[in-house]
C-alpha cells in the first residue's frame, strides 16, 4: 500500500466522526500532496545544486555606456506609457503576522513610519494613490493574505475606507495551504478534527491569483504586467517606470530587482545563470568557496542578491493555470504539535515534521528573457522582520528618515540632520518637483517635519 492510499484510508476513517475534518479531506488535493511527498521526502536526496552555474548578469543601477543611457531613457518613457495606459497592477504578498515584532495582527497593519505611525498598507495605498493621480489612471491592487489573517486584513481596509482607492479596485484572497507530514510522509493532525495545515509558501501566490479570479479580473481590466512585492518592505517603489519599461522592451516573462550584497554571506538569495536561464540559489545553499569568489575588480562574483521585487507578465502567470507549468516544492523541517495515535497532544522539542512550500523565484527558470535590474538598497529595501537590530522596525524607520533627508537635500533645503522627516507616499511620484509639495507640517518641539501633497 503506498503512502497516499494509507493516508487516505486513515484520514477518511477519522473524518467520519468530524464534519470539519471531512471538509478538509474533501478539499485536499491528493495529487498535489503526492507530488510534494515525492519531491521532498522520497527523492529529496537526489535534488541538489545545478552542476554548471555562474553569476547572473544584470543591468546596472546607472547606465555604463551611451547606448545603455539611451536604452534607459527609452525604457523609462515606455514604462510611463504602460502605467498611463492602465497596463500595470500592484500585487502584495501579505500573509505574515506581526508575532516576531511583538505585534498582534497582520504585519501589513503594523505602524512603521517615524512620525505619523502609518501602517505598511497605508504606505502602499498612498503610493498607489499618488501614481494614479500622476498618470491619471486607476491602478488595481491585489493582496494575498493567509487563511488566518484574511478577515482581519479586509476589516482593516474597511475601517480605513480602503484608503481612498475604492473597494472595487482592491481584491483580497487567501493563499493555499498544504498539510504537514512526519518524516515518513504520514499526515499529522493538529487536533482531533483538523489536519495540521500551513500556508504553501509565497510561490503559492501564482496559483492563488488564478484560483481567486484575480487573473480574470486583470484580463478584463487590460492588465499586462503585475508588480510583485512583499508586505514587509516599506521602501519599495511599487511601479518603477524604468523597471517596467525594460521588462516590456526586453520581452521578459519575469523580471527582478537585485541588490549588491553587503558581503558574501548576506542572507539574500543569489541570482545565477544556467545556460540561458536564470534562477536563485538560496544563501544557505551556495557553497562557501563560491560565495567567496572574486572577479578581476576584487568584487565578489555572486553579488546580485534578491530582495523579492519582481514584475511578471499576466500571460506568463496564466500558464500555471493548466498545471503544465508547476513550481517545485521545498522541504522545511519544523516543530509541529500533533495528536498521536492515543489521542494525546504532543508538543515536540525538535523538528518532527515536513512542511511543503513553493517559492515564487522558482518561476524564473521557466521565464523567457529573464531580466535583472540593480536597485539602490538605500532607496528600495529595508524590510521589517525583527523588533530590533538588523532588518528591524527601528532600522526601517531610520532608513525611511534617511531617504527623506536625501530627497530634500536635492533642493538645498536647510534641514538639520537631527530632524526626523517623513514624506507622504502620495507625494512620491511628484517629489522631484518640490513645488507640488503643497503642505509642510513642522513640529519644532519634537524637531519633526512632515511633508504631504494634500493637507
Amino acid at each position: 500500500m503506498d503512502i497516499i492510499e494509507k493516508n487516505q484510508q486513515r484520514i477518511n476513517q477519522l473524518a467520519t466522526q468530524s464534519p470539519h475534518l471531512a471538509k478538509q479531506v474533501q478539499e485536499l488535493d491528493w495529487s498535489e500532496l503526492e507530488s510534494a511527498l515525492e519531491e521532498c521526502i522520497f527523492t529529496q536526496d537526489e535534488i541538489g545544486l545545478p552542476k554548471d552555474y555562474r553569476p547572473a548578469t544584470y543591468f546596472p543601477l546607472l547606465p555604463e555606456s551611451a547606448e545603455q543611457n539611451d536604452l534607459y531613457k527609452k525604457a523609462y518613457q515606455h514604462g510611463e506609457s504602460l502605467i498611463r495606459a492602465g497596463k500595470t497592477a500592484a500585487f502584495t504578498v501579505a500573509g505574515g503576522q506581526g508575532t516576531r515584532l511583538g505585534y498582534d495582527g497582520p504585519k501589513g497593519t503594523l505602524p512603521v513610519t517615524p512620525i505619523k505611525k502609518k501602517t505598511l498598507f497605508q504606505l502602499f495605498a498612498e503610493q498607489i494613490l499618488g501614481l494614479s493621480e500622476k498618470y491619471e489612471v486607476t491602478i488595481p491592487w491585489y493582496i494575498m493574505c493567509s487563511p488566518l489573517n484574511l478577515n482581519a486584513t479586509v476589516s482593516h481596509f474597511k475601517k480605513n475606507n480602503f484608503y481612498g482607492l475604492g473597494e472595487e479596485n482592491l481584491r483580497f484572497f487567501a493563499q493555499g495551504v498544504m498539510p504537514a507530514t512526519d518524516f515518513e510522509g504520514n499526515l499529522l493532525l493538529a487536533s482531533k478534527d483538523s489536519l495540521a495545515l500551513s500556508p504553501n509558501g509565497h510561490g503559492g501566490s501564482l496559483k492563488a491569483l488564478i484560483d481567486s479570479g484575480s487573473m480574470a479580473d486583470m484580463a478584463e481590466r487590460g492588465i499586462e504586467h503585475v508588480s510583485y512585492f512583499q508586505v514587509d518592505n516599506p521602501l519599495v517603489t511599487i511601479l518603477n517606470p524604468l523597471f517596467i519599461g525594460l521588462h516590456d522592451l526586453q520581452n521578459s516573462d519575469m523580471s527582478s530587482r537585485s541588490l549588491t550584497k553587503t558581503g558574501p554571506f548576506e542572507k539574500l538569495g543569489n541570482f545565477v545563470s544556467i545556460g540561458d536561464r536564470v534562477t536563485i540559489i538560496e544563501y544557505s545553499d551556495l557553497p562557501e568557496e563560491k560565495a567567496l569568489e572574486k572577479d578581476s575588480d576584487g568584487r565578489i562574483k555572486y553579488r546580485a542578491g534578491s530582495p523579492a521585487i519582481h514584475v511578471l507578465r499576466r500571460d506568463f502567470i496564466e500558464q500555471f493555470a493548466s498545471g503544465e507549468m508547476k513550481l517545485p516544492y521545498h522541504r522545511a523541517e519544523k516543530k509541529v504539535s500533533f495528536i498521536n495515535d492515543k489521542g494525546d497532544l504532543v508538543e515536540p522539542e525538535e523538528p518532527n515534521a515536513v512542511k511543503f512550500e513553493t517559492f515564487v523565484f522558482d518561476a524564473l527558470p521557466m521565464a523567457k528573457n529573464p531580466l535583472i535590474l540593480e536597485a539602490d538598497r538605500r532607496e528600495e529595501f529595508s524590510p521589517v522582520k525583527n523588533k530590533t537590530g538588523v532588518d528591524s522596525l527601528e532600522s526601517s524607520m531610520e532608513d525611511l528618515n534617511k531617504r527623506a533627508h536625501r530627497w530634500l537635500a536635492q533642493y538645498n533645503l536647510s534641514i538639520p540632520e537631527s530632524s526626523t522627516i517623513e514624506i507622504c507616499p502620495r507625494s512620491y511620484p511628484s517629489i522631484l518637483d518640490i513645488e507640488k509639495i503643497d503642505h509642510l507640517e513642522r513640529d519644532l518641539t519634537k524637531d519633526q517635519i512632515y511633508l504631504t501633497k494634500h493637507a
